[in-house]
């Protein structure tokens, strides 16, 4: 008859082998053997860990493909789970990326009512296409201008729905943001649905002043609100008076030219007055020039 003491001795025994064996075969992959020899500790202590060695690997090695936080693929966004080894055990912790980082740092940056993926927009996903040349020359004239401080104006970009415009933009507000200036992304119809709801908790004033005092605005989508004699004299004319008088720097995305957007803001309930909208064109010219985005449609 065996002791009760041998059959427990032979399950640790068992338990150590697999555990063994377990490392062993992990140490096959070399992400895995570097990340255990910056330990500097026994296999001993190590085999104890393989499992979450072999995590702490597989995301240093996402982490080594890696161009942005939009494109993560590790458990926590922006985060490696990270070994430290402390006497004769190891402790994991989430340790943060250059790129989580780097958001941490957009405290300039003010968001109204814009899609999360623009928020982590990076000019290091831009890829060089054909359709986006004129673009990107643009982008990389402008932040040599800007960081000189020379006078440069902003961009009004059409094109077509999905070619990405509003990445485009975003990720270089981003870009300005992370070089210290004050910068405001705003998804303009809906942020019209947010100055209406201000009246009813006085912030209207706090808002508009925000947008307008900002060092660079992205007024995205515009066109696509259902326009109105308020949306388009009271908020979007006091904007652009302001940063015409104040030469700030103003970027403007939409469906619709500039020629095309006259039309649609000439209209609206009460009938139509061009001379209305061809003073809120006359001032979007003034801050910027116009370029056009035609490419397939990126969200699909």
């Amino acid at each position: 008859m065996i002791e009760g003491k041998s059959i427990i001795k032979k399950s640790k025994k068992d338990i150590n082998n697999d555990l063994r064996r377990e490392f062993i075969l992990a140490s096959t992959d070399d992400d895995f053997k570097k990340v255990c020899s910056r330990l500097k500790t026994s296999d001993e202590i190590l085999m104890k860990y393989t499992s979450k060695l072999e995590e702490t690997a597989l995301e240093l090695k996402n982490c080594s493909k890696c161009k942005s936080l939009g494109k993560c693929k590790n458990r926590v966004e922006g985060h490696v789970y990270y070994p430290n080894l402390r006497n004769d055990y190891i402790e994991f912790e989430y340790k943060p990326c250059k790129y989580f980082k780097e958001s941490v740092r957009k405290n300039n940056t003010v968001f109204f009512e814009t899609p999360i993926s623009l928020e982590n927009a990076s000019l290091s996903d831009l890829t060089s296409e054909k359709e986006r040349n004129v673009i990107l020359k643009y982008i990389k004239d402008f932040l040599k201008k800007k960081m000189n401080n020379e006078e440069v104006k902003g961009l009004y970009l059409s094109g077509n729905f999905g070619s990405g415009k509003s990445y485009i933009l975003s990720a270089l507000l981003n870009e300005l943001s992370n070089k210290g200036f004050k910068t405001v992304n705003v998804y303009y119809p809906r942020l019209l649905m947010k100055l209406k709801a201000s009246f009813n908790d006085f912030s209207y004033d706090e808002i508009m002043n925000e947008i307008m005092e900002s060092d660079i605005l992205l007024i995205d989508d515009i066109g696509a609100e259902n326009n109105s004699s308020w949306s388009r004299d009271e908020v979007l004319g006091t904007i652009l008076q302001y940063r015409m008088d104040n030469n700030l720097t103003t970027f403007f995305t939409s469906n619709f030219t500039i020629e095309e957007l006259e039309t649609i803001l000439s209209q609206t309930s009460n009938g139509t007055d061009l001379t209305k909208s061809k003073r809120i064109i006359e001032r979007i010219k003034y801050l910027t020039i116009e370029e056009k985005l035609i490419s397939k449609n990126k969200r699909n």
